[in-house]
């Protein structure tokens, strides 16, 4: 009996020690997060998915290196969007989808991938709004409360809340004075907002500062 518990505790200590990000992983990553929030060309987030997928494909059972790609990914659909760039961004999400997909694969009910489940929902929509609205338009919805429920103090809630309410035309549910209180509101949650470590999501506040300016 002694022999089997032992075994099994041996097991259970290894699980655990090669289920940790390694030093390097956490270095490498290190290196790459901050420049999620800070990066403003097409081509340099276009490289920064770039090196998120190679991180990803070197550390498979991590979700964040797959969160990433695909977020900056969507990020690019985003500018092309603002550039009314419309053709390039169903190829965009076409990248970005198998590496959402797959960051939920490997983290179940996590705020942080919902959030980015309706930002991608909201990216396929904004390619042909007047034929896909009821389809994604309604998945992304259904994202953002996902994530309210898991993680109500998560600031990147209010932040794309916000933005919904900002861009929405009032005809149709939107409001800039109901934007400025999301907006305010995720300010509010970023002040006390702690990120698990050094490399999971913590982008978001530069946006919210914009977009109150813009008010």
């Amino acid at each position: 009996m002694k022999k089997i518990l032992f075994s099994l505790t041996a097991t259970l200590l290894m699980l655990t020690v090669f289920g940790q990000p390694s030093d390097k992983f956490t270095r490498a990553m290190e290196a790459l997060v901050p420049a999620v929030d800070t990066t403003r060309s097409a081509e340099g987030l276009t490289e920064l998915a770039n090196s998120f997928e190679r991180i990803a494909n070197a550390e498979k059972t991590q979700w964040l290196p797959f969160y990433y790609a695909a977020l900056c990914y969507i990020n690019k659909a985003n500018m092309l969007y603002a550039a009314q760039q419309m053709d390039q961004i169903d190829p965009l999400m076409d990248k970005a989808e198998p590496l959402l997909m797959k960051a939920e694969e490997l983290e179940k009910n996590n705020a942080e991938i919902y959030c980015l489940k309706k930002m991608f929902n909201t990216g396929k929509m904004m390619a042909d709004p007047m034929n896909r609205f009821m389809t994604f338009g309604t998945a992304a919805a259904a994202a953002l409360e996902t994530a309210k429920a898991l993680n109500p103090d998560n600031p990147r809630v209010y932040l794309l809340e916000g933005i919904d309410k900002f861009y929405t035309p009032e005809q149709y549910g939107g409001s800039k004075t109901e934007a400025k209180s999301l907006f305010e509101e995720a300010i509010k949650k970023f002040e006390s907002f702690k990120p698990s470590s050094s490399i999971h999501p913590s982008w978001g506040l530069s946006q919210v500062k914009y977009f109150l300016t813009q008010q």
